[in-house]
């Protein structure tokens, strides 16, 4: 069950609509369903304000299928599912709606939501070939409700592509900076932007770039005050990380007005 759906039924028995005893059976659902293979977490939006996601690799098509299907079922209207094959995906949609974005590996079932955060997300990204991990973040900012910024193959080769875009970059409620090989872009961005950058290092590069971990050394070492890092091509990490900063902002508004 959602969060937005318990408000609804404790309003309901605020304003006498229904009677507490009635509110309650509503509310009284297990707190997860376990289907075998998985106990899919119910009441997860109501403690983190967000759903559980599915974790793509690793799973049949067919058990990603049933776990849609049991969250549909107890009132998740929206689901996220990462990492996902374009192969699954198809066999997905022949039991489910599926929006699919073959670049990131995203899937989504339900529409996008109306952003309700602070400001905007700005996503921007050294490389094309860093895209897959930006959309990543890029979609899951979205999906989670907010409204999103793409500044893509903006890398410090190019830096003159990055000033281009200091309108957006200074005007961001929180930055994700995606960058393989040496990492630089995330240490330039936090020198230009006064709000939360975080950093995710990918695992675009040469031999000696040991798969991420060049960029994601270079990141932890940055110079420039408030970046932080989450770990090599974690696009929705970061992006969960910024949704929770800029929703926090709009909490901290309503609490002041």
């Amino acid at each position: 069950m959602e969060k937005n759906k318990i408000l609804e039924i404790l309003k309901d028995v605020a304003e006498g609509k229904i009677s507490a005893e009635k509110a309650f059976l509503e509310i009284k659902q297990e707190p997860f369903k376990d289907i075998g293979f998985a106990s899919v977490d119910l009441h997860r939006s109501v403690r983190n304000g967000a759903g559980e996601v599915i974790y793509g690799a690793g799973k049949t098509a067919g058990q990603i299928s049933e776990i849609i299907k049991t969250m549909h079922e107890n009132g998740s209207s929206r689901v996220l599912v990462t990492r996902l094959t374009k192969e699954k995906a198809e066999i997905i949609k022949n039991t489910v709606s599926l929006m699919y974005d073959e670049i990131s590996g995203i899937g989504i079932t339900g529409d996008l939501p109306v952003p309700d955060g602070a400001g905007r997300i700005c996503i921007i990204s050294a490389g094309t070939s860093d895209m897959p991990v930006a959309e990543e973040a890029a979609l899951t900012a979205e999906f989670l409700g907010n409204e999103v910024i793409r500044i893509y193959d903006a890398g410090v080769a190019g830096i003159h592509r990055l000033f281009a875009r200091l309108d957006d970059i200074m005007s961001a409620s929180v930055i994700v900076a995606v960058a393989g090989m040496e990492g630089a872009l995330a240490s330039v961005v936090g020198g230009l932007a006064d709000c939360p950058v975080i950093a995710v290092p990918t695992s675009v590069g040469y031999g000696a770039s040991f798969g991420g971990l060049s960029a994601l050394l270079s990141m932890l070492n940055s110079c420039s005050s408030g970046v932080s890092v989450v770990n090599i091509d974690n696009g929705f990490g970061a992006a969960y990380q910024a949704s929770l900063i800029n929703h926090l902002r709009r909490k901290n508004e309503n609490t002041l007005s």
